[in-house]
């Protein structure tokens, strides 16, 4: 009978296996996997710029994970793992006794998983809590059992358990905890961490201290049984109080646009799973130093800017009637989004001849002086403002909630009484900087935007604007590849084109309404003269500048129509400052670049933006070799002496013309204002020999910054305030010139090769065989060298 009974239990078995270990998940995955972790963008010097992750994780093999910390895992949730199957008999039996012992009791039921049935669940079966479920639990236990070696479940268990906090794994728990590295955990804190697997929040250390403590100590005394800690260890660490440390601030570069913009170029390369579950390294190209000065540069002179602007009001008015409480009001006022963390919430409580009473959000007072808001004349339409006030009464009432920050000294450097604050007007302009290295495309600084936190449209890559005079240079790039050359003679004078079909006629004009007659092409630029661009166009053929525009990057596909050589198609920042990167660095193509490399969590380069091959790159050790050479790759897109003669154009316009403001920093810069129609954009984009430099501002519902406001005193200043920084203490550099330019002294106001006696002259860079003679001919909009011809190219209508 007995022997029938033992048959029909092992057929029971033997059935139960089969019949539930039909169409179980593939166990043999688990020799793969890989767990989510978490995807590091570090700057050019290696500080964090970003993390992504869905789970937070960091993944240890096992052999680094310290003996104190498996034991206490072991000891907490599977002291047999090293023994069992898979399955630990004499546990489930003990469990089973236990569990009917309770039966009618609110007691929860005693579990006997083992790790390895832990790995089953948490790899390949649900959460559901049914018989089922444990009798496929337990056939994936045997099976992986037999398939991995034990170290290899207690790693994959030890790197996908949650611990609570956001925590996976006991790496991440570490940390988060205590942190510390696993090698650093006493015995107290490894013995806490396995004591959470069940039921984290159950043990959380400060809600539920006592019971987190109680669990610990419950740990400790299992691994005393066990034999892995002594006596005097258990003792100790039952005595160790539970302290929870945040983890130490990590040095985070403040570049919210130029990490959000890698986010999105890194979820094009490898989708939104490789960012967020591929535990990726990536190295971009950030100059964290230059990111610095990028924010401080755009957020000052976009304060500059709307502070001359005028002042728009108080954020709030109230009545202090009824005596409130200046804490309670001010406390239900919400900050605006992206102010500096220095500026502060006050209410005005008085005013007299010279200054403002206020009270602050934290109980004490202050005072403005008349001296801090003489900017503040009242706001107007288009960007008006009316008359200075007189006294603060002018421009603050009593029960005005406004921004204010401390402030220490007067302009003239006088110092100020403690509690003493400036106005503060949060702008409503806009704008961006961008910079880059004109050799390789790496971008080295980006802020997209006043702040991030209030607008994360990023100004740099996704607003499209025209740039106005600041298309010009890729103009004469073609007038100079068309054979005239910097010295050349053009008509500056009325420009009229029908337009046809009704349209009326177009009328360019320079921004001074003045027409000066044959101008040299470089004065033209310097000046940004609109009609003698237009003449340098209509003679060329826009069809020839079209394709300028297209191989620079500028705009793809830009009508062939006259207004367009003045800067009339839209493009971005990126767009123009990686084009004038491209005029400094000789006429080579670049792409700009955010990313370096990138890495898989295994260390291997799957990334790569400079591709050339460097055998001898790949030396262990330095050993006073000489730097490897590698080659020169980049197309050539434009003429290097054509390219050089823009470039020093461009530095007349710093040293002579529009952006002479930027000059007296005294590094060899150069550069181009552009302003649009109605001064609704505003650009500088220029550059030294080795940094290019892009500047926009404008409201991002274009309209008028002014009626006096163009690139030349809204742009300029930040790409100066920029330079001035970026470039101090570094060697000067004169820009490169190449082979084949000729310098000639000209007279700086004819034009012509200068004699001797001329007062002010400067040297001109010619092509061999462009040297001026004597007299030229004055390009009217008709004359193309090249074929002789004076007939007007393009569209006709020219009067």
């Amino acid at each position: 009978m007995a022997l029938i009974v033992g048959i029909l239990g092992v057929a029971g078995v033997l059935y139960a296996f089969y019949h539930y270990g039909r169409g179980l998940p593939e166990y043999a995955q688990l020799a793969d996997y890989e767990p989510p972790t978490v995807t590091r963008v570090h700057a050019g010097d290696g500080r964090l710029l970003a993390e992504y992750a869905i789970e937070k994780r960091v993944y240890v093999p096992v052999s680094a994970i310290p003996r104190r910390v498996t034991n206490a895992f072991l000891s907490a949730e599977d002291k047999n793992f090293y023994s069992h199957p898979g399955v630990d008999f004499l546990s489930v039996t003990r469990a089973i006794v236990t569990n009917i012992a309770n039966m009618g009791s609110s007691r929860r039921p005693v579990g006997a998983s083992t790790i390895t049935q832990q790995v089953a669940k948490n790899f390949l079966l649900t959460n559901e809590v049914s018989y089922e479920r444990k009798i496929k639990e337990a056939i994936l236990a045997f099976r992986i059992e037999q398939a991995f070696t034990k170290d290899t479940i207690l790693e994959l268990y030890l790197n996908e358990i949650y611990l609570g906090f956001g925590s996976y794994g006991v790496a991440a728990a570490a940390l988060r905890y205590f942190n510390k590295s696993l090698d650093e955990l006493t015995v107290a804190e490894a013995a806490y961490l396995a004591a959470l697997p069940k039921a984290p929040n159950n043990y959380h250390p400060v809600r539920k201290y006592d019971a987190a403590v109680a669990r610990r100590n419950w740990v400790i005394g299992r691994m005393l049984e066990d034999g892995r800690i002594d006596a005097a260890q258990a003792e100790a660490a039952r005595a160790e109080a539970l302290v929870i440390r945040k983890p130490d601030a990590t040095q985070v570069v403040e570049a919210e646009y130029f990490a959000e913009e890698t986010r999105r170029e890194l979820a094009r390369l490898y989708g939104d799973d490789g960012l967020y579950t591929g535990g990726l390294s990536v190295r971009t190209t950030l100059d964290p130093r230059l990111q610095d000065i990028a924010n401080r540069a755009l957020r000052e002179g976009l304060i500059a800017y709307d502070r001359r602007h005028g002042w728009r009001g108080p954020l709030r008015s109230v009545s202090l009637d009824d005596n409130p409480d200046a804490r309670t009001l001010l406390a239900e006022i919400e900050r605006p989004i992206g102010i500096d963390e220095d500026w502060l919430l006050a209410l005005v409580t008085a005013t007299d001849a010279k200054k403002a009473d206020l009270a602050l959000a934290d109980g004490s007072t202050g005072r403005l002086p008349m001296a801090q808001l003489n900017w503040a004349r009242a706001w107007k339409e288009d960007q008006r403002f009316g008359v200075a006030p007189k006294k603060p009464s002018d421009v603050l009432k009593v029960g005005d909630i406004v921004l204010v920050e401390a402030v220490t000294e007067n302009d003239k450097g006088e110092p100020y009484d403690p509690g003493t604050f400036g106005l503060r007007q949060v702008p409503d302009v806009d704008g961006a900087i961008v910079a880059l290295d004109p050799h390789t495309g790496r971008v080295l600084a980006m802020a997209g935007g006043y702040s991030f936190a209030r607008s994360e449209f990023n100004r740099v890559m996704q607003a499209r604007r025209q740039p106005g005079s600041a298309f010009k240079p890729f103009v004469y790039l073609a007038g100079l590849d068309s054979g005239f050359t910097p010295a050349t003679l053009i008509l500056d004078a009325p420009f009229v084109l029908d337009q046809g079909g009704g349209l009326g006629k177009w009328k360019p004009s320079n921004y001074s309404n003045k027409f000066y007659g044959p101008t040299p092409m470089r004065v033209g630029i310097e000046k940004s003269r609109n009609l003698m661009t237009v003449r340098l166009a209509q003679t060329i053929g826009m069809e020839k500048i079209v394709d300028y525009a297209r191989r620079f990057g500028i705009i793809e596909n830009m009508d062939p129509v006259l207004s367009m050589s003045l800067g009339a198609g839209e493009t971005t920042l990126m767009k123009v400052t990686t084009a004038y990167a491209m005029l400094v660095n000789g006429g080579k193509r670049i792409s700009p670049t955010l990313i370096d490399r990138v890495q898989d969590r295994h260390g291997r380069t799957i990334y790569r933006h400079d591709l050339r091959a460097c055998e001898v790159c790949l030396a262990e050790s330095w050993a006073d070799q000489p730097a490897p050479e590698l080659p020169d790759e980049r197309e050539q897109v434009a003429d290097p002496a054509s390219a050089y003669q823009v470039v020093s154009m461009l530095q007349g316009v710093v040293q002579r013309g529009t952006g002479r403001r930027i000059a007296e920093l005294g590094f060899p810069l150069a550069g181009k204002t552009g302003t649009t129609n109605d001064n609704f954009d505003t650009w500088f984009v220029g550059f030294s020999p080795d940094l290019a430099v892009g500047v926009f501002v404008g409201f991002d519902e274009p309209r008028t910054l002014g009626r006096t406001d163009t690139g030349s005193n809204v742009a300029a200043p930040l790409f100066k305030s920029f330079m001035a920084e970026a470039l101090a203490g570094q060697p000067t550099i004169p820009f490169r010139i190449p082979p084949g330019i000729r310098l000639v002294r000209l007279n700086a106001e004819t034009g012509q090769l200068a004699r001797p006696g001329d007062g002010r002259t400067f040297l001109e860079a010619f092509q061999p065989g462009n040297v001026p003679t004597g007299r030229q001919l004055v390009l009217d909009g008709g004359y193309n060298p090249q074929t002789g011809s004076t007939s007007a190219s393009g569209t006709g209508g020219l009067y």
